[in-house]
C-alpha cells in the first residue's frame, strides 16, 4: 500500500515499504489497491503534512482530491483548524460515500506485451469463435508467472517460446474468473528480455452487446442472420482473446479473420491481402494491415453483409460508411461529416490523423450509441443513418454530433489515452466539448453552443447538486466499478469545464495546447495534470491551479450577489459555497478558483469585468452604470456555477427578459439557476411560476426547452397532487400563444431551430391535452395510416403520443403495425417512446411485456419501459413489473451500462419518502452490479422530490388555481 504525503507547495509523494515514489508513479501505483481508509492521525509541520491510515476491504477516498482541500498550512490557517477540516473531511467521506467494492489490483508490470498477431475464425451460424495469437512479450524483471486477463473463454495449447525457439514449461493454468484473469505459473523463472506467448482459445459469439457478440438482421428474402461485432470498451477485449486488457498497456496488432467469402470483414486497419482457406472453399482468410501502438478497448473487427459508399477528404483519408444492405443511401449524411470533419480536426489540433483509413458501420444491435475504435467506428444505426424523408431534424443534428464526437475520439482517446479510467473524462468531457466545435463550423446553422447549455451543460449541474454525484476523477478499480462513471459527470460536466476553461485562456491558446498535448504524448498515456501542463504552458496562466479542484471535487458552487449604488459606480458584493440540492450547507467549506465574468445592459453580450474568484468573497466595483440599468452574472452561461441574485437585482433582471433585452442563453441561465434555487428550498415554486409567465412571447428555441424541461419537471412532481390538472392548464396557456404562431407547416427557408422549436413545443402541447392539438394529431395519424398523407418526420413522434393519449386500443394496434413494418430504425424508436403515453392501465401492462419480448432489440428494451415509467400510473406499474422480473433483467442486463439507465429511470421521478425506502430496501435484497450509485442518486432524488411537495404544493395550487380563474 501506499502513504501519502502533501509538501506545503502541493508535491505529492507516497511512501511505500521500500522507497518513495514521485507525483506520477503515485497516480499509477496508489490505484492497484482498494481500502476502507480510516483517519487514525494527523502530524502538521511547516513543511509537511502526514497521514497514515489502516485498510479494510472498501475502497479509499480520492486522496488527491480531499488533501488538497486542506491549505491550513499553506494560507495561513492555525495547524489546529487543518487538523480538524482533514478530520471532519475524512470522516464524512468515509461514512457517507463509500460503496462496498471488491479488491482489486491491476496486473503486473512486469511482463508487458509489444505486439499481438491473431487469428479469429467466427461461425456465424452457430455463433461461436475459435482462434490464436502470439504475443510478443517484454519480460521487465525476473517473474515465474505471467498474468494477463481473459475471461469466458477456453485456452488449449499455451506455449512460453523465447527468441531461439527454447520453451519455458508451463506447471499450471489458473483461471481466475472473479478477477477476469488468467495465470500461467512457470516451471522457472523468466528473465528479463523478449519472448513468444502463443495460445489458441475459444468462446461464443454472445448476445450480450459486449465482446465479440452477435447482431440479428434480415437478409433480403427474409431469412434471419447475424453479423459478428464486437465492443470491447471499457474491458471486454477480454471476452475475445486473451490480452493485457488495460488502456495504459499498449501494443501493436496484426489481426486475420477466417470469414465467409460472401460476408464483408472489417477491422481497424485495411486489408492487406484475401487468400483462399484451404480447409474449406466457402471461407477466405482476410489479413489486415499492422494498427499503431493503441490499447486494446479500441481494437475492432466486423463480419457480415454491408453495402457502403465512400468518400476521400480533403487530406487524402478514404472514409467509407457501411450500411445494412439496401439502405447505402441513408450512409451519405454521415459519410459527408465525417469526411468534412477529419480535416477540420487535422487543422484545429495541428496533428494528422495518423491511419489511413476511416470506416463508420451502422449496426442494428449496439447497446451505447457509438464506439470510437480507431479506424472503424461502429454507431447504432439511428445514430448514423438518415433518410431524407423520414428522418427528423432533430435526429439528424444528432447524428452530426455523435460523428464529431466519435472522430475526436481519434485523437482523444485512440492517439492519447488515459492512463486509467480514473481519467475517463480526458477522453469523455473532451468529445463532447470537441464535437460542438466541429458541428458549429459544419453547420453554423445550428447554432449548437447556444444548445450546449440545455443539452450538456445543465444535465450536469443536476447531478452535480446531488450528494451522491462523484467527481470528475473518481477512483476506479475492478471493472465492475467503471459503466457506473460514463455519466453526466465524466461526459457534460467534464465538457462544461473545458467550456470555461476555453473561455478563460482564449482560443488560440488553447489550441496551442491541444496541439503540444497531443504532440507530446502522441501513442501514450496520460493523466489529467499532463492536460493541465500543456494548456498551462501555452496559455501562461495557472490552468493546473484554477482546474484541478473542478476535476477532483464534487458539486460546484453557487455565486450569492448583493449590490449597493455608490453614484455612477456599483458595487458587488460576491460569495461562494458550495451549491447542494437539498438545500443544506456544505459543511467542509469546499472552494473552487472560478473565472468570473460580468456583463452589463450596455454590452450584454461582452463582458464588463472578468477575474477569477479565488477565495470566499469578493468586492467588484462596476464603473459608469446607472441605478436604472442591470448587470448579469456569467453572461452566456459559460461558467460552471449557479447565481444567486438579491430580490432587487433579479427584478431588473426579469423586466430585462420581458423587453428581451437580455440575450437568449441569458434569458434562460436566469430561468435555470432560479429553479434549481427553487428545487433546494432557497426560493419558492410559485416565484419560477410567475418567472416562467415572462416567457409567453419568446421566440428562442432554447429557451422554450429549459422552460419546457422546467413544466416537465413540475409534471411529474405535480401528479402526485390534486393540482396537476391545473398545471397542464397554465402550460397550455403559456406556450399555447408560440404554437398557434408556429402552426404545424414548415415553411421555406425555414430555420433549422424554428423547426426544432415548433417539434417541442407541439409535442409539449400534447403532453398538456391541449384538444386542438390532439384533435389536429388524430386527423394526421387517420391519412398517414391510410397512406393518404404521410406525417413530417419532425413530428411524427408528437403524433403518435397524442393519439395515444386517448387510450384506444385501436390506436394502439395501429402503432404495433407501424412498428413491425418499419425498416427505419429511427421510426421505430418514435413508436417504442410513444407506447408508454397510453393512459389504459391494462395496455401499459401489455406494452411492458411487449418491451421484454422478441420484437424488441434488448438495446431497445430499456426505452420502452423507460416510456411508461414516465407517467405516474406507468411508473407504479413498471417499477412492480421490474421487481417480479427481477431475475430475467438481471440475466439480461447485468454488468451492462443500459441497466443503469433503466435504474434510474424506473425510479427517481418518485416522491415519497415510503418509495425511497423500498427502492433501498430493494437493492439491498437483491445487489445489481455497477449501479450502486445510481441507487444512491436516485434514491435521494426521491427525497428531494417528497420535500419540495411537502414545501410548495399548497402554495402552488392556490396559485394555479388563481391563474385559471383569470384565464376562465
Amino acid at each position: 500500500m501506499a502513504i501519502l504525503f502533501y509538501l506545503a507547495r502541493g508535491t505529492r509523494l507516497a511512501l511505500t515499504r521500500n522507497r518513495i515514489l514521485a507525483s506520477g508513479e503515485l497516480l499509477q501505483s496508489f490505484k492497484l489497491y482498494r481500502y476502507r481508509v480510516v483517519v487514525s492521525g494527523l502530524v502538521l509541520s511547516n513543511q509537511l503534512a502526514v497521514c497514515p491510515f489502516t485498510t479494510l476491504a472498501y475502497r479509499p477516498v480520492y486522496l488527491c482530491q480531499r488533501f488538497s482541500q486542506i491549505r491550513g498550512f499553506v494560507t495561513g490557517r492555525t495547524e489546529t483548524k487543518a487538523r480538524s477540516e482533514l478530520e471532519q473531511q475524512g470522516k464524512e467521506e468515509l461514512n457517507c460515500k463509500m460503496l462496498p467494492v471488491k479488491p482489486f489490483e491491476r496486473l503486473p508490470k512486469t511482463v508487458v506485451p509489444v505486439h499481438y498477431d491473431i487469428t479469429i475464425k467466427p461461425d456465424l451460424v452457430k455463433l461461436v469463435f475459435e482462434g490464436h495469437e502470439s504475443v510478443t512479450l517484454k519480460v521487465v524483471e525476473p517473474v515465474d508467472q505471467i498474468i494477463l486477463n481473459s475471461l469466458e473463454l477456453e485456452l488449449e495449447n499455451i506455449r512460453i517460446v523465447d527468441e531461439s525457439g527454447q520453451e519455458t514449461s508451463i506447471s499450471k493454468v489458473v483461471l481466475d474468473v472473479e478477477n477476469e484473469k488468467a495465470i500461467f505459473k512457470l516451471d522457472s523463472m523468466l528473465q528479463p528480455g523478449q519472448y513468444y506467448l502463443k495460445l489458441s482459445f475459444k468462446g461464443a459469439i454472445i448476445d450480450k452487446l459486449k465482446g465479440f457478440y452477435c447482431s440479428k438482421y434480415l437478409s433480403a428474402d427474409g431469412e434471419e442472420r447475424y453479423s459478428g461485432v464486437t465492443q470491447f470498451e471499457p474491458t471486454d477485449a477480454r471476452r475475445a482473446f486473451p490480452c493485457w486488457d488495460e488502456p495504459a498497456v499498449k501494443a501493436t496488432f496484426d489481426i486475420t479473420l477466417v470469414v465467409p467469402k460472401d460476408r464483408v470483414a472489417l477491422c481497424n486497419m485495411p486489408v492487406v491481402s484475401e487468400l483462399p482457406y484451404e480447409a474449406d472453399p466457402n471461407l477466405h482468410v482476410v489479413k489486415f494491415d499492422r494498427t499503431p501502438i493503441m490499447s486494446t478497448y479500441l481494437v475492432a473487427y466486423v463480419v457480415g453483409e454491408f453495402d457502403y459508399v465512400e468518400e476521400r477528404s480533403a487530406d487524402g483519408v478514404l472514409v467509407r460508411c457501411y450500411t445494412p444492405v439496401g439502405k447505402k443511401e441513408q450512409g451519405r449524411f454521415g459519410l459527408y461529416v465525417a469526411a468534412k470533419v477529419l480535416p477540420y480536426y487535422k487543422e484545429y489540433f495541428g496533428v494528422e490523423y495518423p491511419l489511413p483509413k476511416m470506416d463508420l458501420v451502422a449496426v442494428a444491435d449496439f447497446a451505447a450509441g457509438a464506439m470510437e475504435n480507431w479506424g472503424l467506428v461502429t454507431y447504432r444505426e439511428t445514430c448514423l443513418l438518415v433518410d431524407d424523408q423520414n428522418t427528423s431534424t432533430q435526429r439528424r443534428q444528432w447524428v452530426a454530433i455523435v460523428v464529431g464526437h466519435e472522430l475526436a475520439h481519434q485523437w482523444f482517446g485512440n492517439l492519447v489515452t488515459m492512463e486509467w479510467w480514473t481519467h475517463l473524462w480526458l477522453n469523455e468531457g473532451y468529445a463532447t466539448f470537441v464535437e460542438s466545435l466541429c458541428v458549429d463550423h459544419l453547420f453554423p446553422e445550428f447554432k449548437i453552443w447556444t444548445q450546449f447549455v440545455t443539452d450538456t451543460s445543465t444535465p450536469a449541474l443536476d447531478l452535480d447538486s446531488l450528494k451522491n454525484s462523484h467527481p470528475i476523477e473518481v477512483p476506479i478499480g475492478h471493472p465492475e466499478e467503471i459503466d457506473e462513471i460514463f455519466d453526466d459527470i465524466s461526459y457534460h460536466k467534464g465538457a462544461a469545464i473545458i467550456r470555461m476553461l476555453h473561455n478563460y485562456i482564449g482560443d488560440d491558446d488553447f489550441r496551442r495546447g491541444m496541439k503540444l498535448y497531443l504532440t507530446r504524448h502522441k501513442y501514450g498515456n496520460t493523466f489529467t495534470e499532463d492536460l493541465w501542463a500543456a494548456l498551462s504552458e501555452a496559455s501562461k496562466k495557472p490552468v493546473g491551479s484554477i482546474m484541478s479542484g473542478w476535476t477532483k471535487q464534487m458539486g460546484f458552487p453557487v455565486i450569492r450577489v448583493s449590490a449597493r449604488q455608490e453614484g455612477d459606480k456599483r458595487i458587488l458584493q460576491l460569495s461562494q459555497q458550495r451549491f447542494l440540492a437539498d438545500g443544506t450547507k456544505d459543511e467542509n467549506n469546499t472552494m473552487w478558483m472560478v473565472p468570473i465574468e460580468i456583463a452589463t445592459s450596455r454590452s450584454p453580450t461582452t463582458p464588463s469585468k472578468s477575474f477569477v474568484l479565488e477565495g470566499e468573497t469578493a468586492e467588484v466595483v462596476l464603473d459608469d452604470i446607472r441605478p436604472d440599468e442591470w448587470f448579469k452574472m456569467n453572461p452566456g452561461q459559460v461558467g460552471f456555477y449557479r447565481t444567486c441574485y438579491e430580490p432587487e437585482l433579479l427584478k431588473h433582471l426579469v423586466s430585462a427578459i420581458d423587453n428581451q433585452t437580455l440575450p437568449p442563453l441569458d434569458r434562460l441561465g436566469l430561468l435555470d439557476d432560479l429553479f434549481a434555487l427553487v428545487q433546494a428550498g432557497h426560493s419558492s415554486t410559485v416565484e419560477v411560476l410567475r418567472l416562467l409567465e415572462a416567457f409567453a412571447n419568446e421566440d428562442q428555441y432554447t429557451v422554450w426547452n429549459r422552460v419546457c424541461s422546467a413544466l416537465s419537471k413540475l409534471s411529474h412532481l405535480l401528479a402526485y397532487t390534486e393540482h396537476h390538472e391545473l398545471l397542464k392548464s397554465f402550460g397550455r396557456q403559456l406556450l399555447g400563444g408560440m404554437t398557434r404562431k408556429l402552426g404545424w407547416e414548415s415553411k421555406p427557408d425555414e430555420e433549422h431551430l424554428t423547426k426544432l422549436l415548433r417539434s417541442l413545443l407541439l409535442g409539449r402541447m400534447a403532453m398538456f391535452d391541449d384538444p386542438e392539438v390532439i384533435a389536429e394529431a388524430e386527423r394526421r395519424f387517420q391519412l398517414h395510416i391510410k397512406g393518404e398523407e404521410q406525417i413530417p418526420a419532425d413530428f411524427r413522434s408528437t403524433v403518435y403520443k397524442a393519439v395515444l393519449r386517448t387510450g384506444s386500443r385501436s390506436k394502439y394496434e395501429d402503432l404495433l403495425r407501424i412498428y413491425r413494418e418499419a425498416s427505419l430504425h429511427e421510426e421505430k424508436d418514435r413508436v417504442a417512446s410513444a407506447l408508454g403515453t397510453i393512459k389504459n392501465e391494462e395496455i401499459l401492462k401489455e406494452v411492458l411485456a411487449f418491451a421484454m419480448s422478441n420484437e424488441v432489440r434488448s438495446q431497445d428494451t430499456v426505452f420502452v419501459i423507460s416510456s411508461v415509467a414516465s407517467s405516474k400510473l406507468g411508473r407504479d406499474l413498471a417499477w412492480n413489473y421490474f421487481k417480479d422480473n427481477w431475475d430475467l433483467f438481471n440475466e439480461r442486463f447485468k454488468g451492462a451500462f443500459l441497466l443503469v439507465r433503466l435504474v434510474k429511470s424506473l425510479t427517481e421521478n418518485f416522491a415519497s419518502e415510503e418509495k425511497a425506502i423500498e427502492i433501498e430496501n430493494f437493492f439491498k435484497e437483491h445487489h445489481c452490479v455497477g449501479t450502486e450509485r445510481t441507487v444512491q442518486q436516485s434514491v435521494e432524488s426521491v427525497r428531494l422530490n417528497a420535500a419540495w411537495l411537502g414545501r410548495d404544493a399548497e402554495a402552488v395550487g392556490i396559485y394555479l388555481t388563481s391563474k385559471t380563474a383569470v384565464a376562465e
